[in-house]
């Protein structure tokens, strides 16, 4: 691979001077980045198994506790040999794209790929998993939308299907040499590919499937808030990984960039935990977390262009307008996002994709602007692109549940919703009592009594 084509594949921080290797020599391996980034690759997976399946599934109703855990275990591995079959190419075959849309298929199954491949300073093959973490952790975002209702063969399908339609055109045109990565959008590690393509992918499930029997008027709440805490934990780690990995090298600027990411969550945690505090005159656990979710969306793309008192402000300043989506929007439309997905990485992407150009302003402690643009030049394109995504999203993601609920079907029927989808569609129960008997609904009295059954939270569905 040429060193044009490696600064092609190497994700938006080109825009940032730091990053911008452009040497007409091959570049050497470096054992440093290397490490750092094969590193980072391990802690994503951590953050998606387990840490997603985990935060999921512990918002879940006992009876579907299993199938949440189910639904992105199967995802997670399935994505991981769509990318390999053909999403890496699709996505990163700089060297014969078919269009500024898609990439080319001139490395299906890694054809050509040795280990002597290079990307920058890495083995092209630590490249492949790297990014093929970001493939496999977003697709299961948009789990959390349908949550308990989705039949598991037509959660495989519409997965295959998005990452085919939607996910590999996306990263093409953001990362890979599309025509997107022309039009220097500050976003350091997806905020719209990753965030709010999901997230808008979330709302369109929601609408398309309709609302869980008993939604509105039956008790929801999380069944383990000891499991989402977990996982919500464990996801705040990856996401260090995550952000910090995307600077392909280890240096000082990858170190900025884990630092941010960690100021913005810890000011997403507080800045819903205040809003918490004056809404409902007491913060929760459940709050902390999304919060933290929250800001670390907001700051994943300004991770690598704003200052650590910038990424902290973009985390406290998401939260809140998350928490407006979360508890007013969606009970003023009445969709049953289950898990909030469009609530958190939707409308936090868009909150932080905005936040962004303006904490990117050097006289706010940021790193600045491409060459000759200022804040409002600036804001322009970055404010079309993430409505290009939006639109992309709603398409791509409607054409994928059509194809999936024509083949198999999208919904369980009712009884089997009322089963519960854990003895339904995997034989299994996540939950026995010392008599043996599945506790589909034991422990939710538990958690009315705890206070996390008043009637604003059935509403709002969340604990």
């Amino acid at each position: 691979m040429t060193q044009k084509n490696a600064l092609v594949a190497a994700l938006p921080a080109i825009l940032f001077p730091a990053l911008a290797w452009g040497q007409d020599a091959e570049p050497a391996l470096s054992a440093g980045d290397t490490a750092f980034v094969a590193t980072c690759a391990l802690f994503v997976m951590l953050m998606m198994l387990p840490g997603l399946a985990l935060f999921y599934a512990g918002m879940a109703r006992s009876k579907n506790v299993l199938s949440v855990l189910t639904q992105i275990f199967a995802s997670v591995a399935l994505i991981c040999v769509l990318w390999i079959a053909f999403g890496y190419s699709l996505s990163f075959d700089t060297e014969t794209p078919l269009n500024a849309v898609i990439g080319g298929t001139s490395k299906f199954f890694l054809s050509g790929i040795t280990t002597e491949s290079m990307v920058g300073t890495l083995p092209e093959y630590l490249f492949v998993l790297f990014m093929m973490m970001f493939a496999a952790i977003t697709p299961p975002l948009i789990v959390g939308a349908f949550a308990e209702r989705m039949k598991f063969a037509a959660v495989l399908i519409f997965m295959g299907v998005w990452l085919l339609i939607n996910y590999a055109p996306m990263a093409h045109m953001a990362w890979g040499g599309g025509w997107v990565f022309d039009v220097g959008v500050l976003d350091f590690a997806g905020g719209n590919v990753v965030h709010l393509n999901a997230g808008i992918a979330a709302l369109v499930c929601a609408l398309v499937l309709g609302p869980r029997k008993g939604y509105g008027t039956t008790m929801m709440v999380p069944h383990n808030m000891t499991m989402t805490y977990t996982g919500g934990a464990m996801l705040w780690v990856g996401w260090l990984a995550f952000c910090g990995g995307c600077a392909l090298a280890a240096n000082g600027f990858s170190a900025l960039v884990m630092l941010n990411t960690m100021l913005g969550g810890a000011g997403g945690a507080l800045g819903w935990m205040t809003a918490e505090w004056i809404h409902r005159k007491r913060p929760s656990t459940f709050g902390l977390a999304s919060g933290a979710i929250a800001g670390l969306v907001a700051i994943t793309p300004a991770c690598g262009f704003v200052g650590p008192m910038g990424a902290v402000l973009v985390g406290f300043l998401t939260a809140p307008v998350c928490v407006y989506a979360v508890e007013v929007v969606k009970r003023r439309v009445g969709y049953d996002d289950s898990f909030d997905v469009f609530g958190v990485h939707g409308v936090g992407a868009v909150v932080g994709g905005v936040l962004t150009v303006v904490f990117a302003a050097p006289a706010l402690g940021g790193l600045g602007y491409p060459e000759g643009r200022t804040m409002l030049t600036q804001m322009v394109p970055q404010v079309l692109i993430m409505g290009f995504s939006i639109a992309v999203s709603l398409v791509t993601t409607w054409i994928a549940l059509k194809i999936a609920g024509a083949l198999v079907g999208l919904r369980v029927d009712e009884e089997a919703e009322a089963e519960g989808l854990d003895i339904h569609q995997h034989g299994e129960v996540g939950y026995r009592l010392g008599d043996g008997v599945y506790g589909g609904a034991a422990l939710v009295p538990a958690q009315a009594a705890h206070g996390l059954g008043s009637p604003a939270q059935v509403a709002n569905q969340r604990g």
